[in-house]
């Protein structure tokens, strides 16, 4: 990158994971839930669902539901637990799960685009970001120092300007709500992308579809990212 400042034409795209680039079925929400058993010491709790959450808005709003008081240490502490269950299931995850129709061709053109910058912007934690894109061979096409994730903050429109500053702070370039892509699959990416202030990309990969996705207001609504021009243009539209 070269100079401080906005850069008319280059853009930061920030990617989704989960039903957007990877489908891991199921194994995410099987491990949390074993980890928060183990954390909290539950043999039975209520389960919380809500797609795109950060994993810590999901953690709170589970020790809520089942009346269990937040502790200032309690995420970082169940953390630690998950990342040892999660390790020990990756290969599971792999045989289980899918990269998503066009999503590796994509990052890679964006990874190749010097007028691109390409990260994520995901519910996942950094760490689970980084085993999922590396278990399936993507991890070398976005940069995650340069990305938000749901161990920054409880709230996902709030990821969106730590992106921007996280990008500013490494490369100088300030990006604005014009230059700034969201691609996600649900109400949640879109709600980040509103209240944060970018653009929004929607593909209907998930348990979202394309209607529902369009009636949210999202700036551009795709079946899936199979058709690269099409993503590209929406990209850089």
């Amino acid at each position: 990158m070269e100079l401080m400042g906005e850069h008319v034409g280059k853009r930061l795209v920030l990617w989704d994971i989960d039903k957007t680039l990877l489908d891991v079925e199921g194994v995410g929400f099987e491990v949390f839930s074993a980890a928060f058993a183990e954390y909290s010491g539950l043999t039975e709790h209520q389960e919380t669902r809500g797609a795109g959450r950060t994993e810590w808005r999901w953690f709170h709003d589970t020790l809520l539901a089942n009346g269990v008081d937040p502790a200032d240490d309690g995420f970082a502490r169940f953390l630690d637990v998950q990342d040892r269950l999660f390790a020990a299931r990756a290969a599971e995850m792999v045989e289980r799960g899918r990269v998503l129709a066009g999503a590796e061709r994509i990052l890679r053109h964006c990874a190749e685009d010097s007028d691109i910058i390409s990260s994520l912007l995901t519910g996942n934690t950094r760490r689970n970001a980084e085993r999922k894109l590396t278990a399936f061979g993507l991890d070398h096409l976005v940069d995650f120092s340069l990305g938000a994730y749901g161990d920054d903050h409880m709230d996902r429109p709030e990821l969106v300007s730590i992106a921007r500053r996280r990008v500013y702070e490494r490369v100088g370039v300030q990006f604005t709500p014009a230059t700034t892509v969201l691609v996600g699959d649900n109400a949640n990416d879109i709600r980040a992308a509103q209240e944060g202030g970018a653009r929004i990309v929607a593909v209907a990969t998930g348990e979202t579809d394309a209607a529902t996705l369009r009636s949210l207001d999202a700036d551009t609504v795709l079946d899936d990212l199979s058709d690269t021009d099409a993503v590209l243009a929406a990209l850089l539209g």
